[in-house]
């Protein structure tokens, strides 16, 4: 089966536009002792909030995701691969990356601190750095999870998202009503596992009968309309500070409506955009956007710290009031210096990407793996290393890691080292090809 372009479109899309929206939404003032702040444009100027309509854009990660494995792992299945080779490939594909960036970036964190800079900033420039590694764990769970949710997508089709969605309904309640400690990060899996399950119905032809994108663009957006018109729910997609509830931590009702809307939406403007793609000059355009996605998705706040120091620390960038026109009109330099910072970034990278590919091929998982508590005690490691940086950065009140910068190291070498398969080689061989077409 070829590639559906339209699914590598939705990820270059939702790559773009998480980039744009972090960008937009970063605002820099330098205070009388040459300090650097980030104000919150969101808190501060609060019809900003109405843009994340625009910018939130992550349950498409997940839709292209569960559109994926619901085609990779049952070739591998049938290939006579098993569970533990085909996540073990898949998780690599992401620990790779987010460990060669983890390990430069907690590297200059090192020689910071021991160089004295200030702990307010690096904890600041931690964050930063981190902000968007909230998606990492949960994608490793969901992938993880991929075998016996698809086993279930099989047997009831388009009833395990209806499920999910109600579980999480009552999960938000205990949240928002009963202030049920922990009970939110349910969530995570169970929202975003919606749109990744999701996945597996619009690649089995489930969701493009009829009516249905109509209904779920539709009824998602009234649904998300009302929980925000009459609920305690707030506009925003994005965190905001002091707003509780909230959308996305834990992910809300209104971010499930919202999931909903927007496969809706994705759905009705496939058969016009799968008509562009047709078209070798815009193809040639996304294709390369698709392929670095991940490059993107992990260093584009580095720029923020470039050009902050180039303009900002020097005192030469000019700081109009936040929110002002004068400040929006400079958000178009601001946006175009950062891609040409940011483009500078990718080609400088490509020579330890190439490395990194190379270490995938020798290091791989066995498409046939079967012992291989390794690779799930390595994996447990790496959620939980990352998901402590997505919540405290990383630079925690301005000092090193030192527990989840191992966790994540030990994690990934777990995971590097499982390799061995104990089938047979046929077996091996065909499962190995299969992974290849996957």
């Amino acid at each position: 089966m070829s590639r559906d372009r339209y699914v590598d479109f939705l990820r270059a899309w939702a790559i773009v536009l998480v980039v744009l929206g972090h960008w937009l939404i970063t605002a820099l003032v330098r205070e009388p002792g040459g300090r650097i702040t980030a104000p919150e444009l969101l808190a501060t100027v609060p019809w900003t909030q109405w843009l994340t309509l625009v910018f939130q854009i992550m349950p498409l990660f997940f839709l292209a995701g569960g559109h994926a494995a619901g085609g990779s792992w049952p070739r591998h299945r049938a290939a006579g691969g098993t569970a533990a080779g085909w996540l073990g490939r898949r998780a690599l594909r992401l620990l790779l990356p987010t460990s060669l960036y983890s390990g430069l970036v907690l590297l200059a964190v090192g020689v910071c601190s021991a160089a004295g800079v200030d702990a307010g900033t690096l904890s600041l420039v931690g964050w930063a750095m981190a902000m968007q590694f909230w998606f990492l764990p949960v994608y490793l769970l969901l992938s993880a999870l991929t075998p016996p949710m698809h086993a279930a997508h099989r047997r009831w089709g388009g009833r395990v998202p209806a499920v999910l969605g109600a579980v999480a309904l009552a999960v938000d309640v205990l949240v928002v009503r009963v202030h049920a400690p922990y009970a939110g990060l349910l969530n995570y899996v169970l929202v975003w596992g919606v749109a990744y399950q999701l996945g597996f119905c619009w690649r089995d032809g489930l969701l493009t009968r009829r009516l249905v994108p109509v209904l779920m663009a539709a009824g998602g957006a009234g649904a998300f309309a009302a929980l925000v018109a009459f609920g305690p729910f707030p506009v925003s997609l994005i965190l905001v500070t002091g707003q509780h509830p909230g959308n996305t931590d834990p992910p809300s009702a209104a971010m499930l409506a919202w999931v909903v809307a927007q496969v809706g939406l994705c759905l009705l403007a496939a058969p016009a955009v799968r008509r562009l793609l047709d078209r070798e000059r815009v193809w040639r355009v996304v294709r390369p956007v698709g392929a670095t996605s991940m490059t993107l998705y992990l260093w584009h706040m580095l720029p923020v710290l470039v050009v902050a120091a180039a303009f900002y620390l020097t005192g030469l960038a000019p700081e109009p009031a936040l929110g002002s026109a004068a400040w929006w009109a400079l958000r178009i330099p601001w946006l175009l210096v950062l891609g040409v910072v940011l483009a500078g970034v990718v080609s400088a990278l490509r020579p330890l990407e190439s490395g990194l590919t190379v270490l995938y091929e020798r290091t791989g998982p066995d498409a046939a793996l079967r012992h291989a508590w390794p690779l799930w005690l390595g994996l447990a490691m790496d959620v939980a290393a990352l998901s402590r940086f997505a919540v405290r950065g990383f630079a925690p009140d301005g000092r090193f890691p030192v527990l989840p910068a191992v966790g994540l190291a030990l994690g990934t070498t777990l995971v590097m080292l499982t390799r061995r398969a104990t089938a047979h080689r046929p077996e091996r061989r065909a499962a190995a090809r299969a992974t290849g077409r996957a």
